[in-house]
């Protein structure tokens, strides 16, 4: 008989799963055309929207009559295209438009209805396109950008005492203010429109990530780092000294920065509490941070059962499965963020779902470090919400949620010898709606929909790798790429147009980040060398 990492059979769980989950799930209806128009009063002028280059369609009025005095216009369409809406019908629409007023999606429908409907509106041409929500990446680290490549191929101690700890226990301001802009950058070019980080020290320069994020215009959750001793797992005084902070402190600085920053960028800013794991963070750290974050509504991101150890750790020492220790100390909530969960039950999954709990799925850092493989379809079948990340670019390499995408919807199906477990549909709703509901915003952002905010994407399908395109859904999580994202729209504002950012300098975002790596590679000493010879 063969069984997982967890010892179950995989032959059994695969079919069990796949009768009880996926016979509701009979793919994404296609739209009729039927008009969905919203009844919002018009927002404030975000003027006409850009005319778009050659690649993302041509921006024309919308039928060529004159304005009338006084006349302004307040928003704009974009239409021709397939829209994935992922609305609660899960609607595809074929030749269809999305008119936006303002920071909010006006309405939805047919092209010529809304050209017709909208008619002052700047009509943006979109054929060959398909539009679809903003993707959320529920798990990176921004800070970690700047070292990529550098702990690569190496075991989880040497990855985190000896490569990660060691370089960021140095960093300075200016060097995490580099990785940060480097990240978002690449989010942003590749289509996410919102993520949630996890860990942020106070090294790292917390008031200018902060203002970063706000001028580039993307989403953000902040979560500030909780810790009160340097072990992992189970390994005493492990974490590189630059790294370890007090768990008093960080309770402060979290709750002063949450005063200064929550709902900066017009509402595009949170402030989360992001408490290291079970060895780093003592239980009654946690339970300060359980009544810190009820105390002053914040949300939790923690890595929860990412290593085996963890597990092994919270038996021995407290003498509990992971899911009781973290429901008796009040962490699980429906706005705590569960990272990882790779060693789970079924008892843990259970709790994890009684609480209404999240778990962010993160297959390439999973894969990479060999942490084992969350047991996703397990959780969907008990009705958890689960969300996807990326991870760091030390274990991912990439901040690309199509990767994301593409890797869930695959690995799942070897594991359990099912292919129907996991299928596009679902990967799309991770990237998406599940995202905004784990971070508390699906009644704003997640979805395209009327009265929505309007973060769209645009991916351009004029590229041989995605010719032909019969099933949209499938195309995306199988064969896009996030350098196929052409377009992205935040808030109603254009942010990348024809593929070109207009809120960052990308060309000085890069060459900041060359020098700032090569600074912390001075004066950290680390080598990161390849196996093979390199030089002349």
């Amino acid at each position: 008989m063969t069984t997982d990492q967890h010892g179950h059979s995989v032959s059994n769980i695969g079919n069990s799963i796949s009768r009880r989950v996926f016979p509701m799930r009979s793919g994404l209806s296609t739209g009729t055309g039927a008009l969905m128009a919203g009844t919002l009063a018009d927002a404030a002028s975000e003027g006409n929207g850009p005319q778009l280059g050659r690649g993302a369609g041509k921006a024309t009025a919308g039928t060529g009559r004159k304005k009338k005095s006084g006349e302004t216009k307040t928003g704009y369409i974009l239409g021709n295209a397939t829209i994935i809406t992922v609305d609660p019908k899960r609607s595809i629409i074929t030749d269809g438009a999305i008119a936006v007023k303002g920071s909010i999606i006006e309405a939805i429908g047919k092209t010529d209805e809304l050209k017709e409907k909208y008619s002052s509106l700047t009509f943006h041409d979109m054929n060959d396109h398909i539009i679809m929500p903003g993707l959320i990446n529920s798990h990176v680290h921004l800070t970690q950008a700047l070292i990529k490549g550098c702990a690569d191929d190496v075991s989880l101690i040497e990855f985190l005492a000896n490569r990660v700890w060691r370089m960021m226990g140095d960093y300075n301001e200016e060097e995490g203010k580099a990785s940060a802009d480097l990240c978002i950058l690449e989010m942003i070019t590749s289509g996410t429109t919102t993520f949630a980080e996890t860990l942020l020290h106070s090294r790292y320069g917390l008031p200018g990530i902060t203002q970063a994020v706000v001028d580039s215009g993307m989403r953000g959750v902040l979560a500030k780092s909780v810790m009160d001793v340097g072990t992992y797992a189970s390994r005493d005084n492990i974490m590189y000294k630059g790294m370890v902070e007090n768990g008093d402190e960080c309770l402060k600085q979290a709750i002063e920065w949450k005063a200064k920053s929550e709902n900066a960028g017009d509402g595009r800013i949170n402030i989360w509490l992001g408490p290291r794991p079970v060895g780093s963070t003592t239980k009654e750290m946690l339970e300060q941070v359980a009544k810190t974050a009820r105390e002053h509504d914040m949300g939790i991101a923690i890595h929860f059962c990412e290593v085996k150890q963890d597990v092994e750790l919270m038996r021995d020492v407290y003498h509990q499965a992971p899911g009781d220790f973290a429901e008796s100390i009040g962490i699980l909530r429906d706005n705590t963020l569960l990272i990882h969960s790779v060693w789970l039950t079924d008892d843990d999954i259970r709790v994890i779902a009684r609480n209404k709990a999240n778990v962010a799925h993160c297959p390439a850092s999973n894969s990479k470090l060999a942490s084992g493989f969350c047991r996703v379809p397990e959780l969907l079948a008990a009705g958890v919400n689960v969300c996807l990340g990326t991870d760091a670019a030390t274990c991912d390499n990439a901040h690309d949620m199509f990767d994301a995408m593409r890797l869930a919807a695959l690995i799942h199906k070897p594991r359990l010898l099912d292919p129907l477990l996991v299928p596009a549909e679902t990967a799309i709703e991770m990237a998406t709606i599940n995202g905004a509901k784990a971070l508390k915003k699906d009644h704003l952002i997640g979805s395209l929909e009327v009265g929505k905010k309007a973060d769209i994407i645009t991916i351009d399908f004029n590229h041989p790798r995605l010719v032909p395109n019969v099933n949209p859904v499938s195309a995306v999580v199988y064969s896009v790429k996030g350098s196929d994202v052409d377009n992205v729209i935040i808030d109603g504002k254009w942010i990348v147009k024809d593929r070109k950012i207009l809120t960052m300098n990308q060309k000085a975002v890069m060459e900041k980040a060359r020098k700032a790596i090569a600074q912390v590679l001075k004066k950290t000493g680390v080598e990161n060398r390849s196996r093979w010879a390199t030089g002349g």
